[in-house]
């Protein structure tokens, strides 16, 4: 048997364990988890980190503002820096949509050490202490929610007794390069962070940053966000210090909480993927040999086999290469009706695979020429440079 044979075979066998061992991470039907109407409400502070965000607040503000909520609820913005009249904005939208109480704070520059929003975050959450609320939403700018999102959030804490609920805000897929590359996004990090283990015992944690519920006094046992300052994948990071306290993370698929921000070229999804991709393999250049070899073999492998097996007359090749692409194919179809994408998208898996390869080496190459973590144009020093400040 030829070296493509085997090859194929290989790839067609990783599928087969991904499709039955990696905690059925292709299926879609992780939504919030069972929950109960409360007979008391607890107090809600709702944190949103905000920097250079007036193009997207006028769709994504207001939603939070008119949360039916039936407990005492209230929204501290932190403007980080913006140079576009943000706050300013924020504040007229409060005005002219009333709802829930909005304040709007300024964190400064952060210190040494601190990466991406979380020095905001920090900022946000010492806000929200003045009013000792149970629950702190930790939500971005661009996350619009659907009136009841919160309500649903907090029953859904309650009743399972999760210390964080978290769910995967639907992205925008409406340009062309969106439709191709975001699903995707998706389905890969369900790949790495299957939804169901999350909610169990083992180790696997993760949250999305779009909107994470985050019982208060787990926060601050778990020292966040002090204890992850350094962190570029900040969401992660907090979901795994909380379950390392002893707390439990619940992450799921949302149907009402969307993404309004805009990715239009391939440029803005590059730099979205690329801006964390080589901080998920730990800067290890080991991980990233393993990672490009483990995505050539799972994705790239199948097509190559049956397009040379059918070239060479390798019948043995373009059938196992076939049955591996089958594989991935059907495996990514889920993802793709969650997004309501046509089905025919899931034979290009391959492409977009290929394309998440190069982003993650553009990721590495990125870091090693000292350019740092970046975030809404604020560029952070290599996580090997930053002081240890305790």
């Amino acid at each position: 048997m030829s070296a493509v044979v085997w090859t194929a075979a290989g790839s067609l066998l990783a599928w087969l364990w991904l499709l039955l061992c990696q905690g059925f991470f292709w299926r879609t039907d992780v939504r919030l988890p069972s929950r109960t109407e409360q007979e008391e409400w607890p107090s809600v502070c709702v944190v949103v980190p905000a920097r250079d965000e007036a193009a997207v607040l006028p769709a994504a503000l207001p939603s939070l503002l008119a949360q039916d909520y039936p407990g005492r609820a209230e929204i501290f913005l932190v403007d980080d820096g913006s140079a576009d009249g943000t706050g300013d904005l924020a504040r007229e939208l409060a005005r002219r949509h009333g709802g829930l109480p909005l304040t709007v704070g300024s964190p400064g520059e952060p210190p040494a050490g601190w990466t991406g929003k979380l020095w905001a975050v920090r900022h946000g959450i010492g806000l929200a202490r003045a009013r000792d609320p149970e629950y702190l939403l930790l939500t971005d700018a661009d996350i619009a929610h659907a009136p009841d999102s919160l309500r649903e959030l907090v029953a859904a804490a309650r009743s399972g007794g999760f210390d964080v609920v978290s769910q995967m805000a639907r992205l925008r897929v409406e340009s062309v390069w969106e439709r191709l590359v975001v699903p995707a996004f998706v389905y890969f990090f369900a790949q790495l962070y299957p939804f169901r283990r999350i909610a169990g015992t083992g180790r696997t944690a993760a949250a999305a940053g779009g909107c994470v519920l985050l019982r208060a006094d787990s926060a601050e046992r778990a020292r966040i966000p002090d204890a992850i300052r350094h962190a570029v994948i900040d969401d992660v990071a907090l979901a795994r210090a909380v379950k390392r306290g002893g707390g439990r993370v619940w992450l799921g698929l949302a149907e009402r909480v969307d993404s309004v921000r805009p990715y239009p070229r391939l440029h803005d999804l590059w730099r979205m993927v690329s801006r964390s991709a080589y901080a998920q393999l730990r800067h290890n250049v080991l991980l990233l040999a393993g990672t490009v070899a483990g995505l050539a073999l799972v994705y790239l492998v199948p097509p190559v086999a049956v397009l040379s097996g059918l070239a060479a007359g390798r019948a043995p090749a373009a059938l196992l290469g076939g049955l591996a692409w089958l594989v991935m194919a059907g495996t990514y179809v889920p993802m793709l009706r969650y997004y309501r994408q046509p089905l025919w998208l899931a034979p290009l898996l391959p492409f977009t695979a290929f394309l998440y390869l190069l982003m993650t080496v553009d990721s590495a190459v990125q870091h090693y020429r000292g350019r740092g973590a970046a975030w809404k144009g604020r560029t952070y020093a290599r996580p090997d440079a930053m002081p240890d400040e305790g």
